[in-house]
């Protein structure tokens, strides 16, 4: 399970250290793709087997198709290096604005990479309160 928030930064190649508390259950090889929100998504490699085979089960509907494409066309395996750092390919960088600041979220089974000033402006937890509220009707309980 990936938990936390780190800062970093990228440099001028597209480079990122992978914090070293993520590296250990990421391993040396793993899969970055389009996220949600604006941020990309990181996979340890069985979550993404695991996420991969939810999305073939989607129905043959186009919103299924869509997100079909959406993920799978974003998706880059990356291997970490002797520094343990991976190159996080252009088209990646572009799609999530990466550029200098980054901050890196453990979710769960997923890593988010955020341009720091996303993560600020798109992380307002001011209505915490109320979101939580409704999600009680999916039996989360606090």
């Amino acid at each position: 399970m990936f938990m936390g928030e780190y800062n970093h930064s990228i440099d001028g190649k597209g480079r990122i250290i992978i914090p070293s508390k993520f590296r250990e259950t990421l391993g040396d090889e793993f899969v970055v793709t389009q996220g949600l929100d604006g941020c990309l998504f990181v996979y340890p490699n069985d979550e993404w087997m695991n996420f991969v085979n939810q999305l073939k089960n989607l129905p043959g509907t186009k919103e299924a198709r869509q997100l079909q494409r959406y993920f799978m066309a974003g998706a880059a395996s990356c291997e970490v290096d002797k520094q343990g750092r991976i190159l996080i390919p252009t088209k990646l960088r572009e799609q999530a604005a990466l550029e200098k600041d980054i901050v890196f979220v453990g979710v769960l089974n997923k890593i988010e990479i955020w341009s720091k000033e996303r993560w600020e402006s798109n992380n307002d937890y001011e209505n915490m309160d109320q979101a939580a509220e409704h999600m009680s009707e999916f039996g989360l309980s606090f």
